[in-house]
This record gives structure tokens, C-alpha cells and sequence, in this order.
């Protein structure tokens, strides 16, 4: 560990990517503290203390940060994004054309990013519009007073908070693709990670002022014991043993060989986490603007808490849905046994094609089985576990330990594969 970091500081190329990453991150935080034109402070204060009791902001903040509750310029964070990715995803295997972009390689990939971009921006006014309206109300914050002032409540300024709003989206999409280009790892998981990860020390002072020190150890020592579950269950894999023929291709013979296909119990990472809050997100986001008190009132009641039955029961389902679904769209059984079949290949004891396709696919399912009921339990749990000793201000922990190691995670081994590039000493030498 400590040859790493040692060899992290000296390589100069892979320095700056982690300088140029926390720059970025610090971008971030700091547009996530300047405010929309025309705040009233006083009751913005109002909304802060509100927001760290759970309920609707609370929900909205999980990834957006504090944004929301300083409404802020970037206030709607990557939600927009987040929420224009899944729909790209989910139409991707409905649409032909989506699906000729997706076999095209990268061409194709960048032109479904095209696609993402655009319908990003066309939620985010969306929102945008239904943010402002909400800031405007201030009810469903249970705020005394509106934050945005009656006087700045007319067209030209709703029109301006809405560009704004829209611009930072834009902005905050432009920073995730610079962290990915010129930094290290996914910028739009890192933005996430910089947002749950400067909530675990709030959190734990909640947990100090309502139940003492004596509690607090305890929840430590708890999620010392998920972090270790959490690691176990992320490095664990299935090698599927693939093996090649002697081939020739052009003037040359390669040599048979054997190798594996590394099928992870959680290959899905923390993606499904993501997708049902970003669901979840959209019947809040509608009780903002349709006005039907019902609706409202059923949605602030069962779904803004985080710790309702209604929302845990559709949480852990949407989880264990969107795990076996993003599983099987990033690791399709019939391309995999194609491809293994065009190379020359086979798995030994099953038949080149449909066989191939078969085990695949059952391997595949018996896999996502407990790494979804894994990734369920992990998020609800600790909500559970606090909600039943009446501490309710954090109703979204587990998904924060989730998030925070998987991101980590990942991002460890990018910086491992960049310095096995750097420093791996070949057979030349």
C-alpha cells in the first residue's frame, strides 16, 4: 500500500489525472453553495435544517448534495443525466435504430451519448421549471415562508432560474465527461461518491446528539462489518474456463490456449442502486407540479421518508429488477457464445452456439440472484436498523456505504492498472 502511494506521487502523468479530478470535485462543491438569483436567506436557512430531518428534500439531496437545499446553481446536480441514461438504456433494446448505434462499436457509442446529452437538457428545463415552483411554495418543505421572493416570481425571472438551473446541469454533464477524459475514473460516479461520502461525518453526528457515544460505536462497528461484506461480495467471481484451438490467420499459426470469462457475483456495482433511486425520484418530482393533493399527499406519506414500508418494499424490488436487467444488457449470453464461436473457441463440455448460450445464461441468473438480494439487503438494512430505534435522519445510509465503496472500488483499480502500466516490468528488461 504504501509502494503504491509512494509510486502514485512519482509517476507525474498519473498525478495530475488526481490533481485535475479534485479540481474538478472542488469545481463542484463550489457551485453547489452559490445560490439562484432572487433566495430569500432567511427562509433558505429554514430549508437547510429541514433537509437534514429526511422528507422529500432529504431524498432529493442523496445526489445532488447540497444543491437543493442552498438552490443552488448546480442544485440539480446529475440527476438529470442519471435519469436521461436509463431511459437511453431502457429503449436501447426497443428501438432499432438505438440498437444498429449500439453494434456499431464507438461510433455508435458516441452517438447514443448524443442522444443522453440531448435528453438531459430537455429534463433538466423540465425540472428546472418544477424546482422553481417548488422553491416558490415552499409547502412541501414546510417552510413559514417561499425562498424565492413574490417579487422575483414572475416570467422573465422564472425564465432566467430555469436557464440557470439548466445551464449548471449542463455544466455539471460537461465536468463528469472532463474527470472521465482527463482524470481518473467514471466523473459521473465520482461526482456522486464527493456527494454521499461528505455526508458520513453529518450523519454521524446525528447519530451522537439523539442516542450518545455507547450507539454510535455500535453503528461503526456495524458498518465496519458491511464494508467487509461489501468488499468480499465485489471481489467475488465465477471463472468460466474458455479454451482455443490452433488457428491460422494469415501466414501465422497461434497456438491453442486456455483462458476464462470473470462472470463477478456483483457485476452490476452500484448502477441499480442508481437506477431505483432515480425512478423513485420521478413520482417526487411529479407531486412538485401535478396538482392533485392526493397524489401528493400519498407520495410524502410512503415514498419521501425513506423509511416508509411502501418505499423499502419498492426500493429492494426496483434493486433486484434493475440488477438482473443491467446485468444482462452489459453481459449478453448470445453475443458472448457468438463471439466465443467466431474466435474459435468453446467452453469444455458444452457445444459451440445455442449450448454455450444456455450455460452462459444460466450461470449468468444463478449469479445476479444473490448479488441483487446482496445489494437489497445492504441498502435497506441500516434504514431499517435506525428507523427502529426512532433515528429517521438518515434514511439513505446504506445506499451511502454502497455507493461510497463501489466507487472507491472501482476507482483503486483504475489507479492500480495505470501504475501496473507504468512500473510492470516486462520480459524485455
Amino acid at each position: 500500500m504504501l509502494a503504491s502511494l509512494r509510486n502514485l506521487v512519482r509517476v507525474a502523468d498519473l498525478r495530475n489525472k488526481i490533481l485535475f479530478t479534485i479540481l474538478v470535485i472542488a469545481i463542484y462543491q463550489l457551485g453547489i453553495s452559490i445560490p439562484i438569483p432572487g433566495i430569500d436567506f432567511t427562509a433558505l436557512h429554514s430549508i437547510n435544517r429541514s433537509a437534514s430531518s429526511g422528507g422529500i428534500l432529504g431524498y432529493l439531496s442523496l445526489f445532488a448534495g447540497t444543491g437543493l437545499s442552498h438552490a443552488a446553481v448546480l442544485g440539480l446536480g446529475i440527476m438529470p443525466y442519471i435519469t436521461s441514461s436509463i431511459i437511453i438504456q431502457l429503449l436501447t433494446g426497443v428501438i432499432p435504430k438505438f440498437m444498429q448505434w449500439r453494434e456499431q462499436g464507438a461510433v455508435g457509442q458516441r452517438k447514443l451519448t448524443q442522444a443522453t446529452r440531448y435528453l438531459t437538457v430537455s429534463l433538466a428545463i423540465m425540472q428546472s421549471a418544477g424546482l422553481v415552483f417548488l422553491f416558490h411554495s415552499g409547502d412541501i418543505f414546510a417552510t413559514p415562508t417561499p425562498i424565492i421572493d413574490n417579487k422575483y416570481f414572475n416570467a422573465p425571472h422564472i425564465l432566467f432560474m430555469i436557464l440557470v438551473l439548466t445551464a449548471g446541469t449542463a455544466f455539471v454533464m460537461w465536468l463528469g465527461e472532463l474527470i472521465t477524459q482527463r482524470g481518473i475514473g467514471n466523473g459521473m460516479s465520482i461526482l456522486i461518491f464527493s456527494n454521499v461520502i461528505s455526508a458520513i461525518p453529518i450523519y454521524g453526528e446525528f447519530i451522537k446528539e439523539d442516542k450518545g457515544w455507547p450507539f454510535l460505536i455500535l453503528i461503526i462497528v456495524i458498518c465496519v462489518g458491511l464494508l467487509t461484506a461489501i468488499v468480499f461480495m465485489e471481489q467475488g467471481q465465477r471463472r468460466i474456463p474458455v479454451t482455443f484451438a490452433k488457428r491460422l490467420q494469415g501466414r501465422r499459426v497461434y497456438q491453442g490456449q486456455s483462458t476464462y470469462i470473470p462472470m463477478k457475483v456483483n457485476s452490476a456495482g452500484v448502477i441499480p442502486i442508481i437506477f431505483a433511486n432515480s425512478l423513485l425520484y420521478i413520482p417526487i418530482l411529479l407531486s412538485n407540479v401535478v396538482p392533485w393533493s392526493g397524489f401528493r399527499s400519498w407520495v410524502q406519506t410512503n415514498l419521501a421518508g425513506g423509511t416508509d414500508s411502501a418505499y423499502l418494499v419498492a426500493y429492494g424490488f426496483l434493486i433486484v429488477v434493475f440488477t438482473f436487467f443491467y446485468v444482462h444488457v452489459t453481459f449478453d449470453p448470445y453475443q458472448q457464445a457468438e463471439q466465443i464461436q467466431k474466435q474459435g473457441g468453446y467452453i469444455p463440455g458444452f457445444r459451440p452456439g445455442k449450448p454455450t448460450e444456455r450455460y452462459l445464461s444460466r450461470i449468468l441468473n444463478r449469479l445476479t440472484l444473490p448479488g441483487s438480494l446482496f445489494l437489497a439487503t445492504v441498502a435497506l438494512l441500516p434504514s431499517v436498523i435506525l428507523a427502529s430505534v426512532h433515528i429517521t435522519q438518515i434514511p439513505f445510509f446504506g445506499t451511502t456505504l454502497l455507493i461510497s465503496v463501489g466507487v472507491a472500488l472501482e476507482t483503486m483499480k483504475q489507479i492500480d492498472s495505470q501504475l501496473m502500466m507504468r512500473n510492470y516490468e516486462g520480459f524485455l528488461q
